[in-house]
């Protein structure tokens, strides 16, 4: 009997995979996208558009691109080559990227097409909370300096604490209309700072409870937006 339920259960998690994968992709289609939902429509909701939807964006409107610590563009043969089949951005596990040294990281980049010809960055980064990893992803304008807006996910932050960089919307509203540069044209990336903003130009107020949390999103930002400026650099020189 424990043979035939082994197998059994073995067939069935062959066989759901497939469904599975597709599950995980469009939800994590939707957190990216999460980060431009101003662009999206009024309204609009990332996590509550249909699976169809979210593909029909990606498909039409979404180019993906791999890039190296250098600021070079990778192939798809060679993002395939380190094990990520499909060779895609969506493709690249970050969490294992992270376990790299930087230089030998590669990074996902997404740029969506807007109706009138816009074209917004959106840079995905991962970090480290109060109680295990971070993740998000941040929007640029095309003058690859303001921010659009931004979509957080954590694995074990504290509910109603470090978990509002996830749930707490009007937190996030907060990075719309930020730098990532400062005045005087210094890379500073967003800072989230505690006992709120004092220069409205790359700062944001923390979350109140949260300091270790919010201080690794500073941390995350600072360091996972540094790692794209060298290819930003080469998209300003075009």
């Amino acid at each position: 009997m424990c043979i035939i339920v082994a197998l059994l259960l073995s067939l069935l998690a062959v066989g759901l995979r497939p469904i599975h994968d597709r599950n995980e992709a469009i939800f994590n289609k939707k957190i990216i996208l999460s980060a431009i939902e101003s662009e999206l429509g009024e309204n609009v909701k990332a996590e509550k558009m249909a699976d169809d939807e979210v593909l029909n964006v990606f498909d039409n409107r979404v180019e993906q691109r791999v890039i190296d610590y250098s600021g070079s563009i990778v192939s798809r043969e060679e993002v395939e080559a380190r094990g990520y089949k499909g060779g895609l951005a969506e493709n690249i596990d970050m969490k294992k990227e992270k376990k790299r040294s930087p230089e030998n990281r590669i990074f996902p980049l997404y740029i969506y097409n807007t109706e009138n010809g816009d074209r917004i960055y959106i840079i995905t980064v991962r970090g480290n909370g109060l109680w295990d990893e971070i993740w998000g992803n941040i929007a640029l304008k095309d003058d690859l300096t303001t921010v659009i807006g931004v979509s957080f996910d954590h694995a074990g932050e504290t509910p109603g604490l470090g978990a509002e960089i996830k749930d707490n919307a009007a937190w996030k509203k907060q990075f719309r209309g930020k730098t990532i540069f400062d005045k005087s044209g210094k890379y500073t990336s967003v800072y989230v700072r505690k006992g709120g903003a004092i220069d409205d130009t790359y700062q944001v107020d923390a979350i109140s409870g949260a300091t270790v949390t919010t201080d690794g999103v500073s941390k995350m930002l600072y360091d996972g937006i540094k790692y794209y400026l060298p290819y930003l650099k080469t998209l300003k020189k075009t």
